[in-house]
């Protein structure tokens, strides 16, 4: 058999990964939603449930990456992940309102994307391993080409949820992780040789069974946690502070030659980090401001072209990504041929830059209590500025810590990065709620609801700002670790 060649591996996890992105993000365009509108819980409630949930599926990661290193494999926990994912949302789609039901499909689901991210992004690294032009580029189309998934699950599951309900809607979600796992099925040998060492290695079946039965467990640990805020709250704090520890061991027992690396990712990743506190505003506030104070209906001249529901905005950002992707690829791999591709630190500083003129667009075209519905096309023009951003800051994130990473603790530094974000996600759940709407209120008038909305967006504004001016005074640190990186790896 020929050895595939890489544009065949990447297309496998590729693959997968789309049809997981469609599951999660079909998910995602109804679950906050389905709280305050199908459970009646408040906006404080459901807002600081779904940070939670959306922190601990970024924590989880650590452990699968670990996981992958070293006892099942890369390729193995990612499919794993893909099944355990496919089982939480299958409890989703069954006819039942009950909050438990609830919790334990998210506690399913926080295991299988623990399992499963860190080691897709993982199985990329391998591929594109000692190509740093080809990796930033490879990662900003892998980025693009998932969203190819999320993006129609986003406008699917919230249109199948109008006119069938709430439970096919999620059943949806389910039937995409199925297609992901028979797709890996069919092609799964294009990635031989791919992946960690126990990769190579047959599985032992007692270890497997025991595996199982840990990710079960796991599943009801996490349903019983996300019950309890607090205990959830601890949690994140917890995660957090082992990957400090972990990173601060890792950091003391490396090279020399490491250690320059080693420190420029770890200040990127807190830069990192922090756009993930504006990601979150779109799966709460915004989604909740569509549903209160933005009009549905997209005209132009008069005439009405198309209507979008409150949870189908949020398909707004895949779709800007999916545009935005291609050209930035472009210009990545035409300044790494000439020579001038520009440092992941100022890419970072110009990320912040788009994602606080975004800001800084709703928070002009929210001000006037006189017309409290909001045009749609707002929405457009901010996520456009968001998701450039998004592009510059967390699309590069998986391909930072690539980079700067030793190959040996690869996917476990792919999942301590996803803590650093759940710890921002759940951040971000908290700032959420500086808009939220006490229970009991949905049916807040318009005019009352969006002075709230304003507010919070000029806040988001000057964080951006903040995080810029932090970012600009880091270039020349960051510049001096990556020249001493380049300089140390080539001796």
């Amino acid at each position: 058999m020929p050895t595939p060649t890489h544009a065949q591996r990447f297309s496998v996890v590729l693959l997968v990964e789309l049809w997981e992105r469609f599951g999660f993000y079909g998910m995602q365009a109804l679950l906050l939603l389905f709280m305050v509108q199908r459970l009646g819980l408040g906006d404080a409630q459901a807002n600081l449930l779904w940070g939670a949930f959306t922190a601990l599926l970024y924590c989880a990661p650590v452990i699968g990456g670990w996981l992958g290193d070293t006892i099942l494999g890369s390729r193995r926990c990612m499919i794993l992940g893909a099944a355990v994912l496919a089982t939480g949302y299958l409890l989703m789609s069954l006819p039942s309102d009950t909050t438990v039901l609830l919790y334990v499909a998210m506690g399913a689901i926080v295991i299988g994307t623990g399992l499963f991210k860190p080691n897709a992004a993982n199985l990329v690294r391998n591929i594109f391993a000692g190509d740093d032009s080809r990796l930033d580029a490879a990662f900003t189309l892998y980025y693009m080409s998932v969203n190819i998934g999320s993006t129609v699950s986003i406008l699917l599951t919230p249109w199948i949820k109008d006119r069938f309900g709430w439970h096919p809607a999620f059943a949806v979600c389910c039937a995409g992780l199925v297609a992901a796992i028979a797709g890996y099925s069919m092609l799964k040998r294009r990635l031989d040789g791919i992946g960690s060492a126990p990769d190579q290695a047959p599985l032992h079946p007692g270890r497997g069974m025991a595996i199982l039965g840990g990710v079960l467990l796991a599943s009801l640990a996490m349903a019983i946690v996300l019950q309890h805020p607090v205990v959830a709250r601890t949690c994140v704090w917890l995660a957090a502070a082992g990957v400090v520890v972990f990173a601060g061991g890792l950091f003391a027992r490396a090279s020399g030659a490491e250690r320059p690396g080693l420190a420029a990712m770890y200040i990127l990743t807190l830069q990192a980090m922090m756009f993930f506190i504006f990601y979150q505003q779109q799966a709460t506030s915004l989604t909740l401001f569509a549903l209160r104070n933005v009009d549905t209906h997209f005209r132009i001249g008069g005439t009405t072209l198309f209507s979008l529901s409150a949870g189908q905005f949020q398909a707004l950002n895949p779709i800007w990504v999916m545009i935005l992707s291609p050209v930035l690829a472009y210009g990545y791999s035409r300044l790494g041929r000439s020579g001038r591709d520009l440092p992941v630190a100022v890419k970072f500083l110009i990320g912040y830059l788009a994602i606080g003129a975004g800001c800084l667009v709703w928070f002009a075209t929210s001000g006037d209590t006189a017309h409290p519905i909001v045009s749609p096309w707002t929405m457009v023009v901010g996520y456009g500025l968001v998701s450039l951003g998004e592009l510059l800051t967390n699309g590069l994130g998986f391909a930072m810590v690539a980079r700067y990473v030793p190959k040996r603790t690869g996917a476990l530094m792919m999942g301590a990065y996803s803590v650093a974000a759940g710890v921002a996600l759940y951040l971000g759940g908290m700032i959420a709620n500086w808009a939220a709407i006490p229970k009991g209120l949905g049916a807040l008038d318009p005019a009352d609801s969006l002075p709230i909305y304003h507010a919070l967006f000029f806040r988001l504004f000057l964080l951006a700002m903040a995080i810029v001016a932090a970012c600009a005074a880091l270039l020349p640190v960051l510049r001096r670790l990556d020249q001493a990186h380049h300089r140390l790896r080539e001796s």
